[in-house]
């Protein structure tokens, strides 16, 4: 019973991380793509794991692990899909310090800063669905 509303915690983590990633997306540039869904639910149940696995850890160096966890979801994701299926959902090859246009500094910047909201956040609603 323990391992099920385990899993359920998880789903709904993912669930809202999920829905939520595709609402930044679109306020942030005004759509978004169907597989922003599993990337923004992947990152949102790795935020809320870091609490637990750092726990002796500060927000600062939580929210750095954050955005490194982000950065690389959005290069497999990138890779994935814009490489090798070529849907060109986004393309970082104009900005600065970027990996082959798939991630770059700035985004990591911006997803180090939105850890910092989100980590708590996401530590919050684990421990209310538990």
């Amino acid at each position: 019973m323990i391992i099920l509303k385990s899993k359920k915690c998880d789903f709904t983590v993912f669930s809202i991380g999920a829905v939520g990633y595709c609402l930044l997306e679109v306020i942030w540039r005004g759509y978004t793509h169907w597989s922003m869904l599993f990337a923004g639910g992947t990152s949102f149940l790795g935020l809320s794991k870091i609490s637990s696995v750092f726990k002796k850890a500060g927000i600062v160096k939580k929210a750095l692990v954050g955005s490194a966890l982000i950065t690389a979801v959005e290069y497999i994701y990138g890779i994935i899909f814009n490489v090798i299926l070529k849907r060109k959902v986004w393309d970082y090859s104009n900005l600065p310090l970027n990996i082959g246009g798939q991630v770059c500094a700035l985004y990591t910047f911006f997803w180090f800063l939105l850890s910092l909201v989100f980590i708590p956040l996401a530590d919050r609603l684990k421990k209310k669905l538990r």
